[in-house]
């Protein structure tokens, strides 16, 4: 049977307790996601909205890089450790975490990029992309990094859950081309490997897209 998860605020609090006390924090954890300086590196540092930041590796690389960084995550845990990364890198001051459900959560304003790297709330996936695309400028930019649907993927625990992960054409799907203009639509597989030594191949889904003025 296959198991389903709630992505509610226990799950990522229990989550990210455990990555603490595992191998998580110490193998790396705290490099920010391999596509987010190449996707981000022909645009003006803005406003930038971190949708499911967790530990903060993402958030606190924007930072670094010039952008005023908005950062949300539902777990505390997550966000306490995030909180240090930023202080330790110099740059907290150019970050604001913000610990919320991001099914509910309004910010009340729009951003210069809206990105989500491996973000599961507890709504269906295409909806949290559809709903912080509203989140996007004019001009602005959306960056989604996501589990790309692959059925019989190996993980060894890596692999996410069918209903975390996507393809290409459901996310595309989700954006009108009358208001956006998709620029990166790619799939890529990689080969990780996990704290006993064994390989783990890992299916990303990469789509970046413009909003329209």
């Amino acid at each position: 049977m296959t198991e389903q998860h709630d992505f509610d605020r226990d799950y990522w609090e229990r989550h990210w307790q455990q990555a603490q006390h595992g191998h998580s924090r110490a193998s790396g954890a705290g490099r920010p996601h391999r596509y987010l300086a190449g996707e981000t590196a022909g645009l003006t540092p803005g406003t930038a909205l971190d949708a499911g930041c967790g530990t903060g590796a993402e958030a606190v690389w924007l930072a670094g890089h010039g952008w005023q960084v908005t950062a949300v995550d539902i777990a505390s845990a997550a966000l306490a450790v995030a909180a240090e990364r930023a202080t330790a890198g110099g740059v907290s001051e150019r970050v604001r975490w913000v610990e919320a459900d991001l099914t509910t959560w309004d910010p009340g304003t729009r951003f210069d990029l809206v990105t989500t790297h491996y973000a599961h709330p507890a709504m269906p996936q295409l909806a949290f992309y559809d709903r912080i695309s509203t989140w996007v400028s004019p001009g602005g930019t959306l960056l989604i990094v996501g589990h790309l649907h692959a059925p019989g993927a190996t993980g060894h625990g890596h692999h996410p859950p069918a209903e975390a992960s996507v393809t290409l054409a459901a996310i595309t799907a989700v954006l009108d081309s009358a208001t956006w203009e998709i620029t990166t639509s790619e799939e890529h597989h990689r080969t990780v490997t996990g704290p006993a030594g064994q390989e783990n191949t890992l299916h990303d889904v990469v789509v970046r897209a413009t909003r329209r003025r």
